[in-house]
């Protein structure tokens, strides 16, 4: 019955996304079709055979082993906050991206992950039919992050109509980045965070081609190339980083003492964002319970998002945990309930296999209503005025798009995890 509900809510996201669809006549449902076809392909494969999570293991044991390192570094300069057994949120998890976002940045300094996004992209675009620049972004955003791919593509952005760059906006509601990866598995399975990557990428090209169609021309299907003699891809280029004023590309240790104080602020960034939305959250829940001593923020959005979550084929009390757990993550982000659940979230008595695999997978994207500013804010500089009026007046639209594709993955996960 469980597994009849889980097909069943796969159906309803999908049919939630049609239902909002901004002009159904122009879905490519073939495009569709083809990548769920491929989305439930990899969901089996990563977790249905044990070479398919031998390999998902073997890249959960790679991040892990990466931050193992990074302790190195941490317990030189800060030995007593190194304790295997007890270490402190920010210790354990924040710290280590000191050393994995230089690690990715010098990978595509080198050109490593440039090249990987680029003909991973291709193979999508030529697989799924979709355009080019769209299935490029959909990789991209997943290594380097939402208002990261944004910049590095400000070029291909200006070119590009407005209803396209809508696309873009809706698609990065449901990126991560890889550097923090590593912060992911040391709270939650990581076997089911890294199979999260590939079904949130196929996931958001099913979610917004459904609700933003937009039909391509062979002549607007192209990738904007940076560098040569225009003067607009140079300034692209300029301000993605990737060169100097001069032409010249940064020198490396110049390059490196960058991407590292970049980390520093990311770090601070995330840790002043978790205090900032606990502490909001325990003060609402305060004021709150002066009316009633059981209402409470997640009591309330439990219920909002309670159908949402019985539709993941859980049972109902398990589906209202979910649904809290849901809610919480929107309102304030990702690293607020792994955090709460950490200490327990491996223990299968406490949270069995299908609930412990979707509520991971959900939780994998940055998802959440402050990520809508974030992107609002990046077009602000990006593009032109009109283009950023059409991003602002469909807010909604794009939080639509991050909750579905959260759900669509969770939920197609969740169809071979018992």
């Amino acid at each position: 019955m469980y597994l009849l509900v889980n097909i069943l809510g796969v159906i309803v996201y999908l049919g939630i996304a049609l239902l909002f669809s901004k002009n159904r006549k122009q879905i490519n449902w073939k495009s569709v079709i083809i990548v769920l076809v491929i989305n439930l392909l990899f969901a089996w494969v990563l977790t249905s055979f044990s070479w398919g999570r031998d390999i998902v293991k073997g890249a959960a044991d790679g991040f892990n082993w990466l931050v193992q390192v990074s302790y190195t570094g941490i317990a030189f300069a800060l030995p007593s906050w190194v304790h295997m057994k007890s270490m402190d949120f920010v210790t354990s998890s924040l710290l280590p991206i000191l050393m994995i976002v230089p690690l990715f940045d010098i990978l595509t300094y080198i050109g490593v992950l440039p090249f990987l996004i680029k003909w991973i992209g291709r193979g999508l675009a030529f697989v799924t039919g979709q355009p080019k620049f769209e299935s490029f972004f959909s990789v991209e955003m997943m290594f380097l992050g939402n208002t990261e791919a944004l910049a590095v593509s400000s070029l291909q952005l200006k070119q590009m109509s407005a209803e396209r760059d809508l696309t873009l906006a809706l698609m990065s509601m449901s990126c991560i980045t890889a550097s923090i990866l590593g912060a992911y598995t040391q709270m939650v399975p990581g076997q089911y965070v890294l199979t999260a990557v590939p079904l949130n990428i196929l996931n958001t090209i099913i979610i917004t081609n459904i609700l933003n169609p937009i039909k391509v021309s062979e002549e607007e299907d192209t990738i904007a190339k940076m560098g040569g003699s225009n003067a607009a891809a140079e300034e692209a280029a300029v301000d993605s980083g990737e060169v100097q004023a001069n032409g010249k590309k940064e020198p490396f240790f110049s390059f490196l003492g960058d991407s590292i104080l970049g980390a520093g602020r990311l770090i601070l960034i995330i840790a002043a964002n978790v205090i900032a939305f606990v502490a909001l959250a325990a003060l609402i829940d305060k004021i709150l319970q002066l009316f009633n001593p059981w209402l409470t923020m997640e009591h309330i959005l439990g219920i909002i998002m309670f159908p949402f979550a019985w539709l993941m084929g859980l049972d109902v009390s398990q589906a209202f945990q979910f649904a809290q757990y849901m809610g919480t993550k929107l309102v304030t982000n990702e690293f607020v309930v792994m955090g709460k659940i950490a200490p327990h979230i491996n223990d299968l008595k406490i949270y069995p296999a299908h609930y412990q695999a979707q509520l991971t997978v959900f939780l994998t994207s940055f998802a959440n209503f402050s990520t809508t500013g974030m992107i609002i804010g990046a077009f602000k500089g990006l593009v032109d005025k009109e283009k950023n009026d059409l991003i602002s007046k469909n807010v909604g639209y794009m939080l639509l798009s991050g909750i579905l594709v959260s759900l669509m993955s969770a939920g197609i996960v969740g169809l071979f995890v018992w």
